[in-house]
């Protein structure tokens, strides 16, 4: 009797296991997850690069034809019939990226799986969901940055460390300039007395949640608001960041209490919106290395500049002609040690922090990247840097996350004062003005950035200069008879080069000309027609084939 019903129990556990796995199953089969999605191709697609005006604004056609920059493919979004049928099969199209050809999509395994068989689609990025559940406990993420109130009145230190008072004293705020600002939120940034002048004045042009898929970037995250504070923040004195005056778009893409590669999708889509907005620079005080699950992890082999989402993700941002900043990383004191991503991208300026001394900051993480480039590029006041809170009162706070926004508004107003610079010029001149740009360290990288420094830069690379014969530019004559007729004579040293001549109003910043020739052994000169010179007419010559700038002429 015992026997037999010892029998009947394990049968019952038995049949109760088996319950449970089926219903495990059935409930994991039916569990959504996000996935970025990449499709080969845009074959068909109804958007056309000869109409960017259906899917850019104005404003970013204006800044790649000011920097030569064409419409591209990768521009196009994503073909609509591919979206329909990944809708079609069950999933949610979340975003869209036009740069890496791919659907932020929310579905289950099943629906996964049969998505993946469709003839246009080339897989999924990581093979994996780009959100997991925690394997190990999260830590704050921001942990270094906590803030302490203090009663002081300025942010002298870091301004001067800068050359930021010499900037504003040439008149340079950033006004006309518009930076995109990617962080967790920026809570109370409507409401705080420190960054009023923004919203009065209307320079808050865009603002938009990619983590919670809407508008509500003010009701949470004091990162993003003690970010944009140093960058933009005003109260007369007491604190004053580099470029007040510039004007900001505000995207939230970091969840805080998750450490995941979603959070790098996001970063993903707010830059190509950034873009599409017609922003000049993109600054972020974001890092990726470790996440809550430990198969999406890093290694510290993987900052290469190729690798990590965001990192390719920013490097796609500056081929549009941005500048990106962004914060090299907390990591000096922990085990990782280096810097994070998207800081080991090597078209960004990736910002370590000093004290307000200028000595190194034991927490900032150091360089270099896996491939040996100089990284951080510089640095900047990230101890102790002046900024407000979320109640709008100035304090102080610690991290690369606050040095970075100093050198986005140096940047601001430094192409402000040299408008006709590409922004791979505006990056190059910011990381020559390190003080020590001969000579980098792991820790500091190029140096200390300066608006003065970075000016002299200018002044001997990229200077304007009166119509003079050189090296490469042997004559310019316009004929008397007809005063719009401009020939241009260049040295044989440039033939099979191809050559791009801009006219540029330099009040306005408006590109009035633009023609690219390619020169041979028949044809050295060049003959355009353009009949507005002035005084404020600049003339650039550049030589795309070796992608530097032979000359900047005043008339």
């Amino acid at each position: 009797m015992r026997l037999a019903i010892l029998k009947i129990d394990l049968i019952n556990s038995f049949k109760l296991v088996l319950l449970s796995l089926l219903l495990f199953g059935n409930v994991s089969a039916q569990t959504k997850y996000k996935y970025l999605l990449l499709l080969k191709d845009k074959s068909n697609s109804p958007f056309s690069i000869n109409s960017p005006l259906d899917y850019l604004s104005q404003k970013a056609i204006d800044r790649r034809f000011k920097q030569g920059i064409p419409i591209r493919t990768s521009d196009l979004p994503p073909n609509p019939s591919y979206i329909a049928a990944v809708q079609e099969a069950g999933a949610k199209v979340i975003y869209r990226s036009r740069w890496m050809n791919a659907l932020l999509i929310e579905a289950t395994e099943i629906q996964k799986n049969a998505i993946l068989n469709l003839s246009f689609v080339k897989g999924i990025e990581f093979n994996r969901p780009l959100k997991q559940a925690r394997k190990q406990a999260v830590s704050d993420k921001f942990e270094i940055e906590k803030t302490m109130s203090l009663n002081y009145g300025d942010a002298l230190a870091q301004i001067q460390l800068l050359g930021a008072d010499a900037m504003h004293n040439l008149g340079y705020h950033g006004e006309g300039i518009l930076v995109a600002l990617l962080d967790d939120g920026f809570l109370n940034v409507n409401t705080s007395a420190c960054l009023s002048h923004l919203v009065s004045n209307n320079r808050i042009v865009k603002v938009y949640d990619f983590v919670d898929n809407d508008n509500s970037v003010y009701a949470q995250g004091g990162h993003g608001t003690a970010v944009l504070s140093t960058m933009a923040g005003y109260i007369d004195n007491q604190m004053i960041g580099p470029a007040f005056n510039a004007s900001v778009a505000l995207f939230r893409t970091e969840d805080t209490p998750t450490e995941t590669p979603l959070e790098e999708a996001n970063w993903l889509f707010a830059a190509e919106m950034a873009d599409s907005l017609g922003a000049d620079i993109i600054s972020s005080s974001l890092g990726y290395s470790t996440f809550d699950n430990s198969v999406d992890d890093y290694t510290p082999a993987m900052m290469d500049g190729k690798t990590a989402l965001s990192t390719r993700a920013a490097d796609l941002a500056t081929e549009r002609g941005m500048v990106v900043v962004v914060s090299a990383g907390n990591a000096g004191t922990s085990s990782w040690g280096i810097i994070t991503a998207p800081a080991d991208a090597d078209s960004v300026l990736a910002v370590g922090a000093v004290n307000r001394a200028g000595v190194y900051a034991s927490f900032s993480s150091r360089g270099n990247s896996a491939d040996g480039r100089t990284k951080p590029d510089v640095v900047a006041v990230g101890s102790a840097t002046a900024l407000c809170n979320t109640s709008g009162s100035a304090t102080t706070s610690n991290g690369t996350s606050f040095s970075a926004p100093l050198v986005a508004g140096l940047a601001a107003g430094f192409w402000q004062a040299f408008p006709y610079l590409t922004a791979q010029e505006v990056t190059r001149c910011i990381r020559k003005s390190g003080h020590q740009f001969s000579n980098p360290s792991i820790q500091l990288g190029f140096g200390y950035a300066n608006f003065s420094r970075a000016s002299a830069v200018v002044v001997n690379e990229y200077p304007i200069s009166s119509i003079q014969p050189n090296s490469d530019l042997v004559s310019v004559s316009i004929s008397p008879a007809n005063k719009s007729e401009i020939v241009f004579k260049f040295s044989n040293s440039l033939i099979n080069n191809s050559l791009r001549i801009s006219f540029i109003n330099q009040t306005t910043n408006q590109i009035l000309f633009q023609e690219t020739a390619i020169l041979t052994n028949s044809t050295t000169s060049k003959m355009v027609l353009f009949d507005v010179l002035k005084p404020d007419i600049l003339l650039r010559i550049e030589d795309l084939s070796q992608k530097k700038t032979l000359n900047i002429i005043r008339w």
